[in-house]
């Protein structure tokens, strides 16, 4: 265990400020979100980590069923709520065409998305990033929200341009169906 680890063992963001939990990203839990990859609340293989902790750096395989009529746009949120710092890092942030159906793993990436698939700033940079918790600092939960919204995100909002902390309490299209899928990490 590191001694950076056993500090900061003790200090955790918490989901309170997870885009789950937003007022406006309020809607019924209708979908079902699942990767190939990994189990609800298992652990996440080496190729969906950081590369600088040896993995590959990959987005998973999301899927989802339920889907509402009337679903315009999907926003994929992936963040980590056990940084030791005040709100969960946001590891990606993506607009999804819902007629993708699925992402195949890979899809978020930053330079070369899937189809159908606007990758937004994260709190990193863009696209997605692999786990890579602090060493010894005990697992980490990275929690995959998708909301299924009425309308696409409004060009007012500049969601290419805007941080995920402003983006995410400005989305006003409402949201007709939401669900969630954590992996868990630790080094």
């Amino acid at each position: 265990m590191t001694l950076l680890g056993r500090l900061l063992r003790n200090r955790r963001a918490g989901d309170i400020h997870l885009a789950w939990n937003l007022p406006n990203l309020q809607g019924p839990e209708l979908l079902t979100l699942t990767s190939r990859n990994f189990d609800d609340g298992a652990p996440m293989p080496l190729e969906h980590c950081a590369k600088h902790v040896r993995g590959g750096d990959r987005s998973p395989h999301l899927a989802w069923t339920g889907l509402p009529p009337g679903t315009a746009q999907l926003l994929v949120v992936v963040e980590d709520v056990d940084v030791p710092v005040g709100k969960p890092a946001v590891h990606c942030a993506a607009l999804v065409d819902p007629a993708t159906g699925e992402l195949e793993a890979g899809a978020l990436a930053g330079k070369e998305p899937g189809p159908g698939v606007r990758v937004l700033r994260s709190t990193i940079g863009r696209g997605y990033h692999g786990p890579a918790p602090v060493k010894g600092h005990g697992p980490h939960h990275y929690v995959f929200q998708l909301f299924a919204l009425a309308a696409p995100v409004d060009g007012a909002t500049r969601p290419d341009r805007a941080r995920p902390r402003t983006l995410l309490p400005a989305i006003a299209a409402p949201v007709l169906a939401r669900g969630r899928l954590t992996g868990v990490f630790e080094r």
